[in-house]
């Protein structure tokens, strides 16, 4: 039986596999079998998710015992960081490709070209002739509305159909968003702001400084807004489609809107991290991650899909791909760290307490 560890803030690691750097020919040395063995795993995927998908995974290798640490991708990112000269995760799965960008650019990520990689549309994996990182999947950002309690504002879902409805001074104290600081969600939602606007310009600024009068608070995971919403907490959760789409599926007076001017979205992807000695169970969960099966899982969850293949469009009142902007994921990288300092700055006083 396999034994997976889910740990949500932090798990005791194992000391670092000792090199043998004199009987590989490869500049890293390589540890264990491929069919068995135990990883670190780093992930925002939400925990049910990574139950489900981590069943299907123990069935077919049965020999791997998966650790797995589980957070929102800002607190994923920061603590990959803070473990450069460290590192205690063997691999990441699902966490932001932006994210990725920027562990990539300080030379944190092993080069690895899982199985069928070649399945992987181009702009969804890295451009380097042996990956650093590839994709799963896409998620964007989307509005969860507790119908019940806008309409006790004397409002519909037909009067939220943008960003600029969130500004509705009736919503003042209403909306529940992710802080970019610490999530993925609240990363692309303010980097797809930025863009739509302009992002040479100050209009997103602007915006997101006459939003945050509508903000009740700032949340520290992407899928609590939707959660929040779907449990009449809040109004709105500034969310993801998939959260606002299962909190529907499970019952709640909820509509999920996608924004007219189109959604923000960045794409959860898998890496191998950089470590004197790569553990090669690591490598045979990278190829997993990326095969039929594991792709018929995420197609589950996720309509756009890194190999092409669609998956369910319950919920979606447009094509997906249709709805994403026009997104820029390197300047998100490159920007990534000034965008959360001048946030944190101007907003971070609604944070929720972490």
């Amino acid at each position: 039986m396999k034994k997976v560890v889910m740990n949500c803030l932090a798990i005791a690691m194992a000391a670092t596999f000792a090199a043998s750097l004199a009987s590989c020919a490869s500049p890293t040395a390589v540890a264990g079998s491929r069919e068995s063995g135990e990883i670190t795993v780093y992930t925002a995927l939400e925990d049910e998710q990574v139950e489900e998908y981590l069943q299907v995974f123990n069935s077919q290798h049965s020999d791997i015992t998966v650790n797995i640490v589980r957070e929102s991708t800002g607190i994923i990112t920061a603590k990959l960081l803070a473990e450069k000269d460290n590192p205690q995760a063997d691999l990441v799965w699902g966490t932001a490709a932006s994210s990725l960008l920027v562990l990539d650019e300080n030379n944190m990520l092993e080069p690895y070209a899982p199985a069928k990689v070649e399945t992987i549309l181009p702009q969804f994996k890295s451009d380097k002739a042996v990956p650093t990182w590839v994709g799963i999947d896409v998620w964007e950002t989307a509005f969860t509305v507790n119908t019940a309690e806008l309409g006790k504002l004397g409002l519909s879902t037909a009067d939220i159909k943008s960003y600029n409805d969130l500004l509705r001074p009736e919503l003042q104290g209403k909306i529940v968003m992710s802080n970019p600081a610490s999530s993925g969600t609240g990363l692309l939602t303010v980097t797809g702001l930025l863009q739509l606007n302009g992002k040479d310009t100050n209009a997103g600024w602007d915006y997101l400084t006459q939003l945050h009068h509508n903000i009740d608070q700032y949340v520290h995971s992407g899928s609590k807004p939707a959660k929040m919403a779907g449990a009449g907490e809040t109004v709105i959760g500034v969310s993801f489609g998939y959260a606002g789409i299962s909190q529907k599926r499970n019952g709640a007076p909820v509509e999920v809107i996608f924004p007219a001017e189109g959604s923000g979205w960045d794409l959860e992807a898998n890496a191998l991290i950089k470590k004197s000695t790569i553990n090669q169970a690591a490598q045979t969960f990278l190829d997993w991650a990326i095969s039929d099966a594991a792709m018929e899982l995420y197609k589950a969850n996720y309509p756009i899909l890194a190999n092409g293949q669609g998956g369910k469009y319950d919920g979606f009142t447009n094509n997906p791909v249709e709805q994403l902007i026009d997104n820029d994921l390197a300047w998100i990288a490159s920007n990534r760290e000034a965008i959360l300092e001048e946030w944190t700055r101007a907003f971070d006083g609604k944070s929720a307490a972490k």
